[in-house]
C-alpha cells in the first residue's frame, strides 16, 4: 500500500516540483493549498486567489488530488498578532519562521494527521535525516536557497514527518524538472517578502495596523536632533535606507543605531564602520532545539543573525533564567532585537532563539539597548 503523503502547495515551482518528485516516488500525493491570509492587493486582485488557480492547474496536470484549507484564524491568532506585537515593542521580527513554526509545521500537520497522512512535504530547500532514531535538520544543497533558517522552531516531532522533496536539488535543477514536466508553474517567478505583504509598500501595510507617531532623530555623537522620523516601528536596527538623511555631516551614509520607545527617540549615526552598529554578544529568548533538547553548555558553534548572512563563530552560554547569551568571536554589525538568532553544527541546524538584546561594542552605547 502507497505511503500517502500531504503536500502543502503555495502555487509556486518549488512545491510543484516537490508533487512531481514525490509522485515518481510512488507516494499516494494529496496536494493543500493554506489559505492563511484574505486581502486584495492595490489593483484588487487577491494573489491567494491566483496561487490556488496555478495549484489546481498542476494538480490537474500531474492527476493528483486538492484542497483548499481555511488557516486565517489561526495564522492571525499565533503569527500575525506575534507580528504586530513585536512592532509595538520596537523590534523587527521574522513572521516566516513563525508561520513554520505556528502554522505549516503545527496545525498543518495536525491537519493532514488527520487525513491519515504517513507524512508531511514542503518546496523548502532543506533536508531532514534520522540518526539512531533521532530526525536531524540539515542545509539545503543549494547554499543560495537553503531555508533551514526558516525552519529552525520546529522540532522532532513536525521533523518526523517531514519530506522535503527539493532538498537535495539546486534551483536550477528545479526550473529543469518543472520544464522538463511542462509545468504551469515552470516560468512563475518566485514570490517576495512576507506572505501577507507581498510586494506592497511594508510602511503603508504597517500603518493599517499600527499607531504612527512621530517624534525626535537624534545624532548619537553630539545628541542633538537632527532631524524627525515618522514613527519608530517603520525602522530597524542598522538600515540605512529610507531615513531621510542627506547633506549632512561627512557625506558618508547615515544608520539606525537605537530606539528609545518611552520618548519616542530614534537614535543614528553616521559611517559604514561607527563603533555604534557594532556589537559583541546578545541575549536570546525563547530558545527552541530540533533535537526537543537542550545542548552540552558552553556550546561552540556558529551562528546567522539574518537569512542572507555568513556564519559567524560563537560560543553560547545558557542563563538562569532560561535565556541563552551568544557571545561572537569578533564584532558584529546591525544585530537586530526580534530577529532570529540560528545556530548550525556544520550543516545541522541546531535551533534558535529570538534576539532580545545586543550588547555594544562600547558600553557608552548601552543606553541604546537598555534591555541587555
Amino acid at each position: 500500500m502507497k505511503k500517502r503523503v500531504v503536500l502543502g502547495m503555495s502555487g509556486g515551482v518549488d512545491s510543484s516540483v516537490s508533487a512531481v518528485i514525490l509522485k515518481e516516488a510512488g507516494y499516494d500525493v494529496v496536494g493543500i493549498f493554506m489559505k492563511n491570509w484574505d486581502e486584495k492587493d492595490e489593483d484588487g486582485v487577491c494573489t491567494a486567489t491566483e496561487d490556488y488557480e496555478d495549484v489546481r492547474r498542476v494538480a490537474d496536470q500531474l492527476g493528483i488530488p486538492y484542497y483548499t484549507v481555511n488557516f486565517e484564524k489561526e495564522y492571525w491568532d499565533r503569527v500575525f498578532s506575534y507580528f504586530l506585537d513585536e512592532y509595538n515593542k520596537g523590534r523587527t521580527p521574522n513572521p516566516d519562521v513563525m508561520c513554520n513554526q505556528e502554522i505549516k509545521f503545527n496545525a498543518f500537520l495536525d491537519y493532514a494527521l488527520k487525513l491519515d497522512a504517513d507524512y508531511i512535504a514542503m518546496g523548502h530547500y532543506a533536508r531532514v535525516e534520522e540518526r539512531d532514531g533521532k530526525f536531524y535538520l540539515l542545509r539545503g544543497v543549494d547554499n543560495n536557497k537553503d531555508q533551514t533558517y526558516f525552519l529552525s522552531r520546529i522540532g522532532q516531532k513536525a521533523l518526523s514527518k517531514s519530506l522535503f522533496p527539493i532538498g537535495e536539488l539546486e534551483k536550477s535543477k528545479v526550473r529543469e524538472i518543472a520544464e522538463k514536466n511542462e509545468l504551469y508553474t515552470a516560468k512563475k517567478k518566485d514570490s517576495t517578502g512576507v506572505c501577507f505583504i507581498g510586494e506592497r509598500d511594508f510602511d503603508a501595510f504597517l500603518d493599517k495596523y499600527l499607531l504612527s507617531k512621530k517624534g525626535d532623530m537624534i545624532n548619537v555623537d553630539t545628541g542633538k536632533k537632527i532631524s524627525q522620523h515618522h514613527g519608530l516601528y517603520h525602522y530597524t536596527l542598522g538600515q540605512r535606507k529610507g531615513i531621510g538623511i542627506g547633506g549632512v555631516g561627512s557625506g558618508e551614509p547615515w544608520f539606525v543605531v537605537g530606539k528609545d520607545l518611552k520618548k519616542n527617540l530614534l537614535y543614528v549615526a553616521q559611517g559604514e564602520q561607527h563603533e555604534a552598529l557594532y556589537s559583541t554578544s546578545l541575549i536570546g529568548e525563547a530558545p527552541a532545539w530540533t533535537l526537543d533538547e537542550e545542548p552540552v553548555f558552553p556550546l561552540h558553534c556558529t551562528a546567522k543573525f539574518r537569512y542572507r548572512q555568513q556564519d559567524i563563530p560563537v560560543t553560547v552560554h545558557k542563563m538562569e533564567d532560561g535565556n541563552i547569551h551568544i557571545v561572537y568571536d569578533n564584532p558584529v554589525k546591525a544585530v537586530t532585537p526580534g530577529q532570529v538568532a540560528v545556530l548550525y553544527d556544520a550543516d545541522i541546524c541546531l535551533g534558535s532563539s529570538i534576539i532580545k538584546s545586543i550588547e555594544p561594542v562600547n558600553s557608552k552605547y548601552k543606553y541604546l539597548n537598555p534591555t541587555f
